[in-house]
């Protein structure tokens, strides 16, 4: 989608002039790019790290500042970075972080004649033929759209079910905003790879189509609306979960259509517990269906803040629950390719089994550390945290000395800065959605632990990992045994072969050193063979006892092979 294919009214007098919109951009970047080089770099190359440190959280709390009042004054995707790094409690600071939480929320409307003229055009009639009524008064300004309550007309509702339905309007001249802003991003991106610290830890350009591709799939409703029905599908004969019905003959790409479901807001404690429902409750429900999106579904909410959770009375289910969690706002959502859904199902088990050194494996398989990286030292950080913080909630964590963290971070901070981690591609929405779901989650009940959500995953994932470790344990042992019957008959050819002369010797002990060669052979293929059998037979013989018991008995035989064929040769 770009701006040749947009239409012609996608741009208009709002939108401000494009090129300052984007020299702006490049100048707020390319200053605090300066500032960060000459502070972060420079001065520690010459022993003034300390001026660094000292300065730093003054420093990231005036940018977070300038980058707000940047993004409030321009719109457009500058409002979803500041949201990015918002949520990005792991790894930015609380000065930033803090700072650009507002953004969330803070968006000014349209105002709704701008509005009316856009849907009108959309829709092709004029508004009051499409709805009974529309509240001028928008129920939520974002930074790509703005929603509206109205009423569907009697014709409308008898046909679709539903009479109450939200307008959701896409923000005039956001197309062209859009272009704009990703030129910027883009050319920012290229920046950014003349910078080591970053490009060895992020393929930048690569973020930025990502985050592009996102972006425009955002804005257009039709996809939306797709989405939307998708994520539907798969909790279709799920009590946990709602969705809102789409009104197809009312959603048109810039104009979306869906019935009206809103309740509590999935943060609101006080009207959660005013309607009887303990937030605590809520907690591990709410990480438990973001988790069935990410390692079940691998089709998942990108974008799980509060505002797009509603917490929704129901009667009473098989489980007794009076509620359930309604999401909105579909049109950023992520997709698990399958080369990464096996490698975070592993980052799961690790998690959940406090496994350091599986956990690091896993990030490498999944990307976030190069290959060739000497992990030793993260192994045994890893190996420690867990064996320190693995079992404590939110709430306990506040509690612990702040000198254990103090003094993890001096041990192992030096080994984890020093390791080449990496952001692959497509994993920017994965971060992001593990993010908000734990900051969801803690504020809800800040006991809330983790964990506790993790290991039921875990333990499943590891029952069905086992399936897959019995079939490849059979595998290598029917392959072990191919090369077993193989070997013996090629050392025989090899024997022959000097014989008959057609291998010339230069050496009279050289028959006897190759019988012995052969003999030590045979017995480590038999040894080989006896480990092999022996391991998927037990593992096996869980699910399929006869199977299971025969491999073992089987087994003996290459194991007395392997202990006396030696002693026969001697």
């Amino acid at each position: 989608m770009t701006s040749v294919r947009r239409e012609r009214d996608d741009r208009h007098p709002g939108a401000g002039n494009t090129r300052a919109r984007y020299r702006r951009i490049l100048r707020f970047a390319a200053w605090h790019l300066a500032v960060t080089w000459w502070y972060e770099l420079f001065l520690p190359r010459i022993g003034l790290a300390s001026i660094a440190k000292r300065t730093r959280p003054r420093r990231m709390k005036r940018f977070a500042r300038r980058f707000h009042v940047l993004a409030v004054d321009l719109g457009g995707l500058m409002i979803k970075v500041g949201q990015y790094m918002s949520s990005r409690l792991d790894v930015l600071p609380p000065e930033l972080t803090s700072e650009l939480e507002g953004l969330q929320d803070e968006v000014p409307p349209v105002p709704f004649a701008q509005i009316r003229a856009l849907a009108e055009a959309e829709l092709g009639v004029p508004l009051e033929r499409a709805f009974v009524a529309v509240d001028e008064t928008p129920i939520a300004a974002a930074s790509l759209g703005q929603v509206h309550r109205a009423r569907l007309s009697p014709t409308d509702a008898a046909e679709t079910g539903l009479t109450n339905v939200v307008l959701k309007v896409q923000r005039p001249g956001i197309g062209a905003i859009v272009d704009v802003d990703l030129a910027a991003l883009r050319k920012i991106g290229g920046w950014l790879t003349h910078v080591r610290l970053v490009s060895d830890r992020a393929d930048m350009p690569a973020l930025v189509e990502e985050f592009a591709i996102t972006s425009l799939e955002e804005i257009d409703y039709l996809n939306e609306a797709a989405n939307s029905e998708r994520f539907a599908a798969d909790f279709a004969d799920d009590d946990r979960v709602g969705v809102p019905a789409v009104v197809w003959e009312r959603t048109t790409r810039r104009v979306l259509t869906l019935e009206d479901v809103t309740a509590i807001k999935v943060t609101d404690t006080e009207a959660l517990l005013a309607a009887g429902i303990d937030p605590a409750d809520v907690a591990p429900v709410f990480a438990a269906v973001m988790f069935d999106q990410l390692f079940l579904n691998a089709f998942f909410h990108a974008d799980p803040h509060p505002g797009n959770i509603f917490v929704t009375p129901a009667p009473p289910g098989p489980n007794g629950r009076t509620w359930k969690l309604t999401f909105i706002d579909f049109g950023m959502m992520g997709e698990v390719p399958a080369s990464m859904r096996g490698s975070l199902r592993k980052v799961l088990i690790a998690a959940a089994t406090r496994d350091g050194k599986g956990l690091v494996n896993a990030f490498r398989d999944v990307g976030v550390l190069v290959p060739s990286a000497d992990t030793v030292e993260l192994e045994r950080a890893m190996t420690e945290l867990f064996a320190r913080f693995g079992g404590v909630g939110f709430a306990e964590l506040r509690e612990i000395d702040p000198r254990e963290f103090r003094d993890f971070a001096l041990q192992f901070g030096e080994v984890v800065r020093s390791l080449p981690f990496q952001l692959p591609e497509n994993f920017l929405l994965v971060i992001r959605s593990m993010s908000l779901t734990s900051g969801v989650a803690s504020a809800l009940y800040p006991a809330f632990n983790i964990w506790d959500s993790i290991e039921p995953y875990g333990a499943q994932l590891v029952r069905d990992e086992g399936g897959n470790v019995a079939r490849d344990f059979a595998r290598d042992a029917v392959e072990i045994a191919r090369i077993a019957w193989r070997l013996p008959r090629r050392l025989d050819d090899l024997a022959t072969r000097i014989e008959d002369g057609s291998v010339a010797l230069s050496n009279p002990d050289l028959e006897r050193r190759v019988a012995r060669l052969e003999s030590a052979a045979r017995q480590a293929v038999s040894a080989l063979v006896f480990g092999a059998l022996l391991v998927a037979g037990v593992v096996l013989r869980a699910d399929d006892a006869v199977l299971g018991t025969v491999l073992m008995a089987v087994s003996v035989v290459p194991l007395l092979h392997a202990l006396f064929a030696g002693r026969r040769s001697r």
